[in-house]
């Protein structure tokens, strides 16, 4: 079909620059058929738009090829991604944004098939989703697929808001909080958390170096506002018992590590301070005794907590900054942890702390760029997963 220069024009300055353009022209002529287009500021727009164009499109949808010039360049264009969570709920109530925003970052060269790997691909507009034309199953697929977000029922509307409020939110945000905010059940919301949880989830394989400060908490309950038949249940002695130990080690100026530790013993302490930290660099600590010995390996300072807290450089002042920050989420936001969650809580502060140089839009884009690649599924959070396969 021939269209004219007129019309071959506004598909060209649309691809370019984003349908925002035309956005105070509500209504468009195409002389070639005089249809009466509608161009709204979204990228719906571009592709009915598209639609005129011949036959260099392989089907009756621009996404049909997933490599094509006006497919790609909208999604390039940062200028109008959110910046701040006012901005985010407005730019993500359009569902094609969010798709265009997780494309972008998980296809950047063209989409491609999740099972075959092929970038033979075509995008059915009125379902939103891509059918691969290699024959094989699970052909159709949507952005979803591949990421925490798969088979959730939950729009992308909603999954973004929260990824966004749950990365930004600097002592971190309910399940009851996200039920009331957008509306779904709390139970939802409990297991969304834990999916972002997941995607904040660092294999941290660099070792820290430097200066590194390195100290131990314990996790769990006051004994103080327990009642006295909880109390005697679960306190059996002194000091941490009846709580979960978690270690802590902090280059200075740089990213941080925790993780849950079975006891605070020597040799526990010690392969965690192996595992994560260079050979040579300098450990600060507190008088623990099982930190002695450290300076076989390290050069080790020690300060004892029982006469001051900083002698010069050498103090723990960094890492008992984060154990602030863990603990202000952990008893003011979320109130109850269970031990075999703590170690995802863990992950969502520790992402946090390491971005905290970024703005919420940039701590949301590294939030988003973890996504992919990573599945929980709800038998697998509760536990039934593992008891299942033990059978």
């Amino acid at each position: 079909m021939l269209i004219s220069l007129k019309t071959q024009f506004y598909v060209f300055v649309i691809c370019m620059f984003g349908s925002e353009v035309y956005g105070v022209c509500r209504r468009t002529k195409c002389v070639d058929s005089e249809t009466e287009l509608s161009v709204h500021p979204s990228y719906t727009s571009l592709l009915r738009l598209a639609d005129l164009s011949n036959d260099s499109f392989k089907g009756k949808n621009i996404l049909d090829s997933s490599r094509h010039l006006s497919y790609t360049l909208p999604m390039m264009s940062k200028s109008n991604e959110p910046k701040t969570l006012q901005e985010a709920i407005v730019y993500f109530a359009n569902p094609d944004n969010c798709i265009l925003y997780l494309v972008a970052r998980r296809w950047p060269d063209g989409v491609t098939c999740p099972t075959c790997g092929s970038d033979n691909v075509g995008f059915i507009a009125s379902r939103r989703v891509w059918q691969c034309r290699t024959r094989h199953s699970q052909a159709q697929f949507s952005v979803k697929v591949g990421t925490i977000f798969e088979d959730s029922p939950i729009g992308l509307d909603k999954w973004l808001c929260a990824m966004w409020m749950l990365s930004n939110c600097k002592n971190g945000i309910s399940s009851w909080e996200i039920h009331r905010a957008l509306n779904i059940t709390q139970k939802s919301a409990w297991f969304m958390l834990h999916r972002i949880r997941l995607a904040l989830q660092d294999d941290h394989s660099a070792k820290l170096s430097g200066s590194v400060e390195v100290d131990e908490t314990f996790i769990g309950g006051k004994a103080r506002n327990m009642h006295r038949s909880v109390r005697a249940r679960r306190i059996k002695g002194t000091g941490g018992s009846g709580k979960v130990a978690v270690m802590g080690l902090l280059e200075r100026h740089g990213e941080v590590r925790a993780t849950v530790v079975p006891n605070v013993r020597r040799q526990a302490l010690h392969s965690e301070v192996n595992n994560r930290v260079e050979q040579g660099a300098t450990v600060y600590s507190d008088a623990l005794r099982s930190y002695d010995r450290l300076e076989e390996e390290y050069t080790h300072h020690v300060i004892n907590h029982a006469e001051k807290y900083v002698d010069g450089h050498i103090h723990t002042n960094g890492i008992e900054n984060f154990w602030s920050l863990l603990k202000r989420g952990l008893n003011g936001t979320y109130v109850s942890v269970e031990p075999f969650h703590l170690f995802r809580y863990l992950d969502e502060q520790v992402f946090r702390f390491n971005n905290r140089k970024a703005n919420d839009s940039e701590r949301f884009h590294f939030a988003v760029s973890r996504i992919f690649g990573k599945r929980l599924t709800y038998a697998e959070l509760i536990g039934k997963e593992d008891k299942k396969q033990s059978h």
